[in-house]
C-alpha cells in the first residue's frame, strides 16, 4: 500500500489533541484499536461536539499509513473549511436566489470527488453535501484534481445523509437521483425549481434508504458495451442539464 503524504497528516496523540484545541481543520482521526481509555480520554475530550469520523483501525493499518513514530494516532489534515446545509440554504433564499446543490452518497475516490467539485464550480451550484463518513478524503489530491474548486465551493459534510436529504425537501428542494433504476431520461425533468441533485457510487449507487426520498430518479441512457458511465462524467453531464433548463 502507497504511502500517504505526510504533510497532510498529524502524529502522534499530544500533537492530534494541540491540533483540535488550535481549531485546525481535521478531515478523520485514526486511533489504535487496542488503546486504553486512560491514553485517549484527553483526545476524545477534545473531540466532544465536533463532527470528525474516529475510526480505529490495527496497529498495522496505522503503520501502513506511515513510517513515522505516531504512537497509535494520527490525523489527516484538510484545507477545507467544512459548513452545513441547514446554515446554507436560508441564506440562498435570504438572497433571492434559486438553490442548487449536489450531493454526493458514497463517492470514496478523491479524484472523482475533485473532478464534481471543478464541475460544480464551474456550473455555479451553491454547495455539495457529502457524509461524514463513507466519503472521499478532503485531501490534497481532491483539492488539486478540482483545480482549487474545493477551496472555494461550499462543502457541506452532514453526519446523517438521510436527514439532510429531509432538510432539503422539506426547504423545498427537488431532489433528483441519478440511478441506472429509472425510466426516465435525464432530459425529461424540470431541473428550473429549487433543485438537489443526487449522486451515488459508481459499484453501489444511492443507498436505498437515500433513493426512497428523492422525488424524481433519472437515467443517462447508454448506448455502448460498458454499463455505466464514470461518475464525475455522469455528474457533469446532469448538471449541464440542469443549468442549461434553468438559463431557459
Amino acid at each position: 500500500m502507497k504511502l500517504q503524504k505526510e504533510k497532510d497528516m498529524i502524529f502522534g496523540i499530544r500533537a492530534v489533541i494541540e491540533a483540535l484545541k488550535a481549531d485546525k481543520e481535521i478531515d478523520k482521526i485514526f486511533i489504535r484499536r487496542d488503546m486504553g481509555n486512560e491514553s485517549t480520554r484527553e483526545l476524545y475530550a477534545a473531540l466532544r461536539g465536533r463532527q470528525i469520523p474516529v475510526i480505529k483501525a490495527p496497529i498495522e493499518k496505522l503503520n501502513r499509513l506511515t513510517m513515522k513514530n505516531h504512537q497509535g494516532v494520527l490525523a489527516f489534515i484538510t484545507p477545507i473549511v467544512y459548513q452545513r446545509i441547514a446554515d446554507i440554504i436560508p441564506t440562498l433564499y435570504e438572497d433571492g436566489k434559486t438553490p442548487f446543490v449536489v450531493v454526493l452518497d458514497g463517492i470514496t475516490d478523491v479524484r472523482n470527488f475533485g473532478a464534481i467539485a471543478r464541475t460544480c464550480e464551474c456550473a455555479g451550484v451553491d454547495a455539495i453535501v457529502v457524509p461524514l463518513r463513507g466519503g472521499a478524503a478532503a485531501n490534497a489530491d481532491a483539492v488539486k484534481t478540482s483545480a482549487g474548486a474545493l477551496l472555494t465551493i461550499p462543502v457541506c459534510r452532514e453526519p446523517n445523509l438521510t436527514e439532510a436529504l429531509k432538510f432539503l425537501r422539506a426547504s423545498g428542494l427537488k431532489t433528483v437521483a441519478a440511478t441506472e433504476k429509472a425510466s426516465k431520461n435525464y432530459t425529461e425533468t424540470d431541473y428550473s425549481t429549487p433543485l438537489a441533485i443526487v449522486m451515488g457510487s459508481e459499484d453501489e449507487g444511492i443507498a436505498p434508504e437515500n433513493l426512497r426520498l428523492c422525488d424524481e430518479m433519472v437515467a443517462i441512457p447508454i448506448r455502448g458495451n460498458i454499463a455505466s458511465l464514470n461518475v464525475s462524467v455522469a455528474a457533469g453531464v446532469l448538471i449541464y442539464e440542469a443549468l442549461k433548463n434553468r438559463e431557459e
